[in-house]
């Protein structure tokens, strides 16, 4: 059984998306675990990682999504286990989930450093479980040349085998091969996959925002699996937003107060996903029914318009189990742009 620890040095870029593509690429049984959980979700009185959910949920995987993490929390975890115990709960979870199964998948925190006081950091973890290490590292160039360059000078390394790393989101990738490949392969890294910045995988389906906010519909269920690809404010008159060329974009959610019948009316009349409501004020019966006849959701918000769109603004891009056409693209992706032989 091979076991894959998929690290990043920074939070968002891109681990559970890589895993994703991997496991579609490779096409191997595989168990999954996410020892430290850093993305809770709380539903039914059960908690567990979001990402340990979705990949069960994506790839039917038998495995319960509670099993998958050790801990949630520095001091619980702290309290319960020493670094011994922390082995000897990971040998077991990765025994458990990966019988008869050719690879594990083992998913490290937000970055690096992550989980480092109770030994559940990635390179904790890689030694702990014999583990190779992939190393996804996303980013403008000079921030992935500055994370390869402090993980090869103040990162102890010894006993780990880092088997690769992904550079995820490049802007150009035949600039970087030209101007950094060759620095970075004499630090002594392989790179196994160079991944050009895919702008549809920052796309978010309604069905996700609805999840994420915990806004109600209210009309046009039937377009919740649409997709967002620009985002506008509402804060204008109907007449003046329909000259404005950002109101003309495609695919647009809208933020708006629910008494604005003017500017809800624009949006429905144009390429729009969705709208949100703020300050849970529901509009007239005449524009809940254009809603569903033309499939656009309405979502009510308790919050205002500032506090919705910070929301927004400050949300991870995390794929959703609904959202199959952007994880059929990673599958692609990571067919296209990954050495599947150097990983194994």
């Amino acid at each position: 059984m091979d076991i894959l620890v998929i690290a990043s040095t920074r939070k968002n870029a891109g681990k559970t998306s890589m895993i994703i593509g991997l496991a579609q690429a490779m096409k191997r049984e595989f168990g999954y675990i996410k020892p430290f959980g850093d993305r809770l979700f709380y539903r039914k009185k059960r908690l567990w990682d979001y990402d340990a959910a979705l990949v069960v949920n994506t790839f039917n995987l038998e495995s319960d999504p509670e099993e998958m993490s050790l801990a949630f929390d520095h001091a619980k975890i702290r309290y319960m286990y020493d670094e011994a115990m922390t082995k000897e709960r990971l040998s077991h979870m990765i025994s458990v989930i990966g019988e008869n199964k050719a690879l594990v998948f083992v998913e490290g925190g937000e970055n690096l450093t992550y989980g480092a006081s109770v030994y559940l950091d990635a390179i904790s973890v890689a030694r702990h479980t014999d583990g190779m290490v992939i190393l996804v590292v996303s980013g403008e160039d000079g921030t992935i040349m500055d994370d390869l360059s402090f993980v090869r000078r103040y990162v102890d390394l010894s006993g780990v085998n880092i088997r690769g790393v992904i550079l995820n989101k490049v802007q150009d990738p035949d600039d970087f091969r030209e101007t950094y490949l060759a620095s970075v392969e004499q630090m002594g890294f392989s790179v196994i996959g160079m991944i050009p910045f895919t702008r549809e995988l920052t796309y978010v389906s309604v069905s996700t925002l609805i999840e994420r906010l915990f806004v109600k519909v209210i009309a046009g269920e039937g377009g919740v699996a649409n997709v967002v690809k620009n985002i506008f404010v509402g804060a204008m008159s109907g007449e003046v937003v329909r000259q404005d060329p950002l109101f003309r974009r495609e695919a647009k959610l809208i933020i708006t107060g629910g008494d604005r019948s003017d500017m809800i009316a624009a949006a429905l009349e144009s390429d729009t996903a969705c709208i949100i409501l703020t300050n849970n004020i529901v509009p007239t019966p005449a524009i809940l029914a254009k809603a569903s006849e033309k499939n656009i959701p309405l979502l009510l918000a308790s919050e205002d318009t500032y506090q919705i769109a910070t929301q927004i603004d400050s949300m991870d891009v995390v794929v959703s189990k609904s959202e199959t056409e952007k994880i059929a693209v990673l599958g692609g992706i990571v067919h296209d742009y990954i050495n599947i032989e150097k990983i194994l």
